[in-house]
């Protein structure tokens, strides 16, 4: 269940040898289509296309001289052209290239991380299927509330998920936005018909109004589309951190061969692999921010967003697939333990079913405060001290006229607290749920 593509594809999409290369199929998509509109000769366009080659030393070197990036890139792209040099970058600004090549890595990366999502997805359905009715104590403000089952919880992880990847689906589409505009967007230079012609060829929607930049709260929504799938991941992984602790021991990591947990003492099993994924999402989430600072730019375009982009582009991308791939695998690993899961749900030694002992009460005619009071008392009293809290109901002669000591058996049933597990499942998972 691993992705086809691995946090290797991922680096190498963000490498310069990447992204020159996405800097040139924007200029041959704009040469042909100048040469489309008649604006150059199609001669020109066609040999730019066959000749074109970049070399990513040589565009360093110049740039050591030129202190300009798209410039460098030009001149090296230049040295391997004849004549039709002088057609290359024809009424452009450096922007347009920038800008539309970050749209194509952004829906390049966006596209590695839908398959790692649906991968993860595929994972957790798998398990969730294996442990519908592992029972265990479902938890609120980390105490002992009602009984669940593992299989539940990890339906309502894959549910998040799948609105994630709508999320992220939606993302891509905001950010698959390019501009060839010129300068401050008036095409003073080109004409909208060879931008809507160019961007088309590269599977882009033009911006409808653009400044010399893409504005940038395109670029927002899809970082913070990331934020919200990385705290998805640490959700899941700081689940997996509590019920790993001694004190809970429900579930283990994946524990290789050889693995070793502390340099100090060797009986230690640490869940390092959550853990890493927890603070990997501070990362991707700090990063969010810098994407929302980048939307207030000067006038038409300053370079305050630049600087920021080549940082969190490769590293908000590159993290959340790390972690996504990780959690995949942990969950592929997860070692679920049942016996302890059902131990710890009798530590209460019957409270769970408290709430199923107030609403028979009421039911029989008493008022909310009263059964409260009732169940409440011998609750705590269970909690502090023998006898359990069924047994201390059987010997309630208020409860049992009530109720009868039969009814308060069937009280403390599981199968109560999980009559419509199949109904959640179908919900979540279809007809392969039920």
């Amino acid at each position: 269940m691993i992705p086809r593509y691995t946090r290797k594809v991922m680096a190498e999409l963000w490498s310069p040898d990447a992204k020159f290369a996405k800097w040139l199929e924007v200029e041959v998509a704009v040469a042909e289509a100048l040469a489309r509109e008649g604006i150059i000769p199609e001669w020109a366009a066609k040999k730019i296309r066959e000749k074109a080659r970049f070399d990513v030393a040589r565009i360093e070197e110049i740039e050591e001289e030129t202190r300009h990036d798209v410039i460098a890139f030009l001149t090296c792209v230049a040295e391997h052209l004849g004549e039709e040099a002088a057609y290359l970058h024809y009424g452009l600004t450096s922007s347009d290239i920038l800008d539309t090549s970050f749209a194509l890595l952004l829906t390049d990366a966006a596209r590695i991380l839908e398959e790692d999502i649906e991968s993860l997805m595929a994972v957790i359905k798998e398990r969730a299927l294996e442990h519908k009715e592992t029972v265990m104590i479902g938890r609120s403000h980390g105490i002992h509330a009602e009984p669940i089952t593992f299989g539940l919880k990890l339906a309502v992880f894959y549910d998040e998920m799948r609105r994630n990847l709508e999320r992220l689906k939606r993302a891509r589409e905001t950010v698959a936005v390019g501009k060839i505009s010129g300068a401050v967007g008036t095409f003073a230079n080109i004409s909208p018909e060879v931008e809507r012609s160019a961007l088309h060829s590269l599977g882009l929607r033009p911006a409808p109004a653009s400044t010399q930049i893409v504005q940038r709260d395109r670029h927002a929504e899809f970082f913070t589309c990331l934020a919200i799938i990385a705290s998805s991941v640490e959700k899941i992984a700081t689940e997996i951190r509590h019920l790993m602790r001694t004190e809970v021991a429900e579930v283990e990591e994946p524990f290789g061969k050889g693995q070793k947990g502390s340099s100090a003492m060797p009986h230690k099993k640490n869940p390092i692999l959550t853990e890493n994924v927890s603070g990997l999402a501070r990362v991707v989430r700090a990063n969010c921010l810098a994407a929302m600072e980048n939307v207030a730019l000067w006038h038409e375009r300053d370079i305050s967003h630049s600087s920021v982009e080549r940082i969190i582009g490769p590293g908000s991308t590159g993290l959340l697939d790390f972690m996504l791939v990780r959690l995949t695998r942990v969950l592929e690993g997860l070692v679920v333990l049942p016996e302890k899961m059902r131990e710890n749900l009798e530590i209460t030694r019957g409270l769970i079913f408290s709430q199923q002992v107030l609403m028979a009460l009421m039911g029989e005619g008493l008022s909310r405060d009263e059964a409260y009071g009732i169940v409440q008392a011998h609750a705590l009293a269970a909690r502090e001290r023998g006898p359990s809290f069924k047994e201390r109901l059987m010997h309630d002669e208020k409860v049992t006229e009530f109720l009868g000591t039969e009814r308060v058996e069937r009280i403390f049933d599981l199968g109560y607290h999980l009559k419509h597990v199949d109904a959640i499942f179908a919900r979540v998972f279809g007809g392969e749920g039920g």
